[in-house]
């Protein structure tokens, strides 16, 4: 499943802009399968060229927050129970530090379609975003929407890396055009993030290494570096 508009706002954004770009995402209209009908503009500043980006040291969780919506004709407690479901998961692992999801019922004006979800955000120490999703289905029970989106925040978490499976494979192609060596830390390579790779280096010529994390604490993970050194494309624009 592919992310939601909500994780390129939350996650992807904050984190792309430390290649040295300012990103603006403004969600006009949420649209739901199968009607679809959203609505986002996304509106950036051009640069010169890209900064390398470091991202190997995950630090400490310091705060897990998110939003648990629901859309149309569906009833705000099912967004309720699944902000609760998600909750009770991740304090399981957590106990002492304080998640805050937020249940919504999405404004009628603002959204097409009948759809329900949820975001979960874990923040660390050293200004890392990880983070897991769900989408609600027809027959699906709501507490189990929430526990998977925990469940896969909690996988992403336990690798030790500093960025999940989605910013994976989506930081690759910045990577590649950047002035420099990047370098992030993650869990197992995505196949996204395999193919991502292998046409950075065929059209871009930007070398990637992978390889597993060295460092102590990772012994026993599926943990890895990847690394890349970009182009260092210039906008002969400015």
């Amino acid at each position: 499943m592919a992310p939601q508009i909500d994780y390129t706002a939350m996650v992807f954004k904050p984190i792309v802009e430390k290649f040295g770009f300012k990103l603006n995402c403004d969600i006009k209209m949420r649209g739901y399968y199968p009607k679809g009908g959203g609505e986002v503009i996304v509106q950036m500043s051009p640069v010169k060229r890209l900064n390398p980006v470091i991202l190997t040291e995950r630090g400490s969780v310091t705060k897990i927050h998110g939003r648990a919506f629901v859309a149309g004709v569906l009833p705000f407690k099912v967004a309720k129970e699944i902000a609760a479901a998600a909750v009770r998961c991740i304090r399981k692992e957590f106990r002492d530090l304080y998640v805050n999801i937020q249940p919504v019922q999405e404004p009628k004006d603002q959204a097409f379609g009948n759809g329900s979800g949820i975001i979960v955000i874990a923040e660390t120490s050293t200004g890392c975003l990880l983070a897991g999703s769900s989408l609600g289905k027809r027959g699906v029970n709501a507490d189990k929407v929430g526990i998977e989106a925990a469940e896969m925040l909690l996988a992403n978490l336990r690798y030790g890396g500093a960025v999940d499976e989605y910013l994976q494979d989506q930081l690759i192609i910045f990577m590649a055009l950047a002035s420099g060596v990047s370098r992030i830390k993650t869990g197992p390579v995505t196949l996204h993030t395999q193919t991502a790779i292998h046409f950075a280096e065929q059209l871009a010529k930007a070398k990637f290494t992978v390889k597993k994390s060295e460092d102590e604490e990772d012994a026993s993970k599926d943990t890895y570096i990847i690394e890349c050194q970009g182009i260092g494309m210039t906008n002969p624009n400015l």
